[in-house]
């Protein structure tokens, strides 16, 4: 996926959301930002600083990242795969920061909810238990930059509303990409929709997810509505495929 000239910054503590339709250039542009792919021009940047131009284990001590793909054949336990989150702040093969370092991998554990499930191996959880392993072992990572492709992917209705609810909730700068656009809008600071590699919009929900941007980008009719539920607003978007009658 070529990605065309996008440019954007977010502060500190934000959630940014990247939103498109499937094959838009969102996999894409989350590999620049953890360090998998390097930009061919352009930079991307922490606190000013090129990470291309700090070590590797630098930047893993400053950006964590968790993935679709989820491997299943660990022949660890879900306690020693969040514990391996501590590896970037480890000093020298095998070395531990002892009590500090359980202590973090506990209030993961508890955070993401894992503790009944801490001593199983990885291959023998569900797909929704091995999203919630990798985001806890992210949050062992102490990140400052926490990256997320589809976090709520395999996670049924309950585990997703929780892992949102992390999202809000983290003292973290969060980049993160959704597929529905309800959910984007509610958890999201700001969005950056694209199609096709290019930049549709930046900025906060309400402006760039519009009625004629999202139609655009997603090549639908698409229509946004109000709904009073218990006296709060929310907002939802209705997608019809083009030339529709109903």
């Amino acid at each position: 996926m070529l990605l065309y000239q996008t440019s954007f910054e977010l502060e500190a503590g934000r959630v940014l959301g990247i939103v498109g339709p499937n094959g838009a250039g969102k996999t894409t542009l989350l590999r620049l930002l953890y360090r998998f792919h390097r930009p061919t021009t352009g930079t991307v940047c922490i606190d000013g600083k090129d990470i291309w131009n700090l070590s590797a284990r630098s930047v893993a001590q400053q950006v964590a990242a968790v993935l679709q793909e989820q491997p299943s054949d660990f022949a660890l336990t879900v306690r020693d795969i969040v514990a391996l989150g501590r590896t970037p702040h480890r000093r020298g093969v095998g070395a531990s920061n002892g009590s500090r370092d359980l202590d973090i991998v506990d209030y993961a554990l508890n955070r993401l909810d894992l503790n009944h499930v801490s001593n199983r191996h990885l291959g023998t959880l569900s797909g929704g238990e091995r999203q919630r392993v990798m985001v806890a072992r992210a949050l062992a990572q102490e990140p400052r930059l926490l990256i997320l492709d589809e976090p709520t992917n395999h996670l049924d209705i309950r585990h997703q509303l929780e892992v949102l609810e992390l999202i809000r909730d983290l003292p973290l700068t969060i980049v993160t990409s959704l597929h529905d656009l309800n959910l984007a809008a509610d958890v999201c600071t700001e969005i950056l929709l694209i199609r096709s590699g290019k930049t549709i919009g930046f900025g906060h929900p309400s402006d760039v997810l519009s009625e004629t941007a999202v139609s655009n980008a997603f090549q639908v009719t698409a229509r946004r509505e109000r709904l009073s539920v218990s006296n709060i607003n929310h907002l939802t978007y209705h997608l019809k495929n083009k030339g529709s009658q109903k």
